[in-house]
């Protein structure tokens, strides 16, 4: 079974890229894994169309929990009685997608599936090379066999030039397409076998900080394939090792996110104050959001200082906010008063 790995920092298109491909997918039966890094599930509910075919991981960074809960669920995949044709994994915006890609090419996985390729969505308009100084973002360059610059039409042609030199210079060689609102041709992203695990071999000892026994695409286990994989698709100590040197990215870049949940509307020019006062250490917020001006559902959506609200209805789902903001050195207690503030008062009598 192909897979094919979307990463890409906060904002830069993951979920709008995967909705592409459900609804362009040309008859293929794809299965849909969707990581969120906190703990309402956003993303899931703004995908279109996988009804049984999605599956979602557990709150948490993939990259810091992967073991168990992703070996786990690409085996509740490969064993539906329906086959599938394609798996495609959309990772939190600060995962590391090393500890990812070993998961599939260093374990039983190598012998059940095939990484077709690691696709990285870049922000045109927020890209920087310091990118919020975030290891996680340089790390999803240098992983990703294709660049998928993306919101080009945010900048002008200049800008989107000098952004290809960057990321050429962070990555030799690396294969760019440009987009706007992720809309490529599939052909150009799926089933293209771009992935090369004897790349990683030089890549490994350097993420493993000298341990002699880095997990390196070469490394086989010694399981017997023929057992119920609930007792031997888990990792060997080694991984687990090589695994503790590369997890601490989330630590090292200080994300953290604030999840905020509530059954009552907010009053719409409360929450446009809320917005205009936000934190700059906020990078990025989605949410599902009730006003008490509408009937409607708004999709809401900020990315850096960019905001958009996109309207529609309910339908069968209740009413209510959820809202998820990830950001550095957050204030939780701060960040629920003021959500608070915005409810709209109840109607009396």
């Amino acid at each position: 079974m192909p897979v094919t790995i979307i990463t890409g920092f906060l904002g830069s298109g993951k979920t709008t890229l995967l909705n592409h491909i459900l609804t362009d997918n040309k008859n293929l039966k794809v299965a849909v894994l969707v990581n969120e890094f906190g703990d309402i599930d956003i993303d899931s509910q703004l995908l279109v169309s996988v009804d049984q075919d999605m599956v979602q991981l557990s709150n948490g960074c993939i990259c810091c929990t992967i073991n168990d809960g992703l070996v786990e669920a690409v085996y509740n995949v490969l064993e539906r009685a329906d086959n599938i044709d394609y798996l495609v994994i959309e990772t939190t915006g600060v995962a590391d997608p090393l500890p990812i890609l070993l998961t599939f090419l260093g374990t039983e996985l190598r012998d059940l599936t095939r990484l077709d390729s690691v696709i990285t969505l870049v922000d045109a308009s927020a890209f920087a090379p310091d990118l919020f100084d975030s290891e996680a973002a340089f790390k999803q360059i240098t992983y990703g066999d294709m660049i998928l610059l993306n919101k080009t039409d945010l900048v002008a042609e200049a800008t989107v030039e000098k952004l290809e030199a960057q990321i050429h210079s962070l990555k030799e060689g690396a294969r760019i397409i440009r987009s706007q609102k992720a809309a490529v041709p599939l052909p150009l992203i799926l089933d293209v076998g771009f992935n090369d695990p004897m790349a990683y071999d030089a890549m490994i000892p350097l993420e493993s900080a000298g341990d002699p026994q880095s997990h390196s695409p070469g490394h086989h286990h010694d399981h017997d394939h023929s057992h119920d994989h609930s007792h031997h698709h888990q990792s060997d100590p080694d991984h687990h090792h090589s695994h503790d040197h590369h997890s601490h990215h989330l630590e090292n870049d200080g994300f953290v996110s604030v999840s905020y949940r509530s059954d009552r509307p907010f009053a719409l020019r409360q929450f446009e104050q809320f917005l205009e006062t936000l934190p700059s250490d906020i990078f990025r917020a989605k949410g599902l959001l009730w006003f008490n001006e509408s009937p409607n559902k708004h999709i809401f959506q900020l990315s850096g200082k960019r905001c958009t609200l996109d309207v529609e209805p309910w339908n069968s789902a209740v009413p209510g906010n959820q809202i998820v903001f990830i950001g550095r050195h957050l204030d939780t207690d701060d960040l629920h008063q003021r959500l608070a503030a915005c409810q709209a008062e109840p109607v009396r009598g």
